[in-house]
């Protein structure tokens, strides 16, 4: 882990753990690190002191302690609004579908072609589908669309 000084171009100082520099930048790249304060994703690294070892003295000077302990930081927002609101409409969607529609499992190809030709009651239904299954599908005019996966189900 990785903890940088960050200031966003509205000059707000704060910072950030990260699991190493190569996803510091690709979070940034991506407009996932968002300013606490203001929610700005301009944001870059401060000027930072490396914390070195004196191998002089025995290690750090201590400094004193304060009086009073300051605030605790503002927590960092690892998704910006946007990404939180895109997450919020998956899980309306797959809620709404878990919700009204029938789980045909493995059956699913089979369930959707007799829907197509007829030979059943059309009615939402969802179920499991290979990548080969599904390309059959749309071959033959059928359309179908995948469930939407959580992030939080990859985790």
């Amino acid at each position: 882990m990785i903890r940088y000084d960050l200031v966003c171009d509205k000059d707000h100082a704060f910072d950030s753990w990260f699991p190493d520099s190569a996803a510091y930048e690709k979070l940034l790249a991506g407009g996932l690190v968002t300013c606490p304060h203001c929610g700005s994703a301009k944001v870059a690294k401060a000027i930072m002191a490396p914390a070195v070892k004196r191998t002089d003295k025995g290690g750090p000077p201590r400094l004193p302690v304060p009086a009073a302990a300051p605030a605790a930081p503002a927590p960092v927002a690892l998704l910006s609004e946007k990404e939180q609101q895109m997450r919020a409409v998956l899980r309306a969607v797959r809620r709404h579908v878990l919700e009204n529609a029938e789980n045909v499992g493995e059956r699913f190809p089979d369930e959707a072609r007799r829907m197509h030709a007829g030979e059943t009651e059309e009615r939402a239904i969802y179920g499991d589908a290979s990548l080969e299954e599904v390309h059959a599908l749309h071959e033959e005019g059928i359309e179908v669309l995948p469930l939407p996966r959580l992030p939080e189900e990859g985790n």
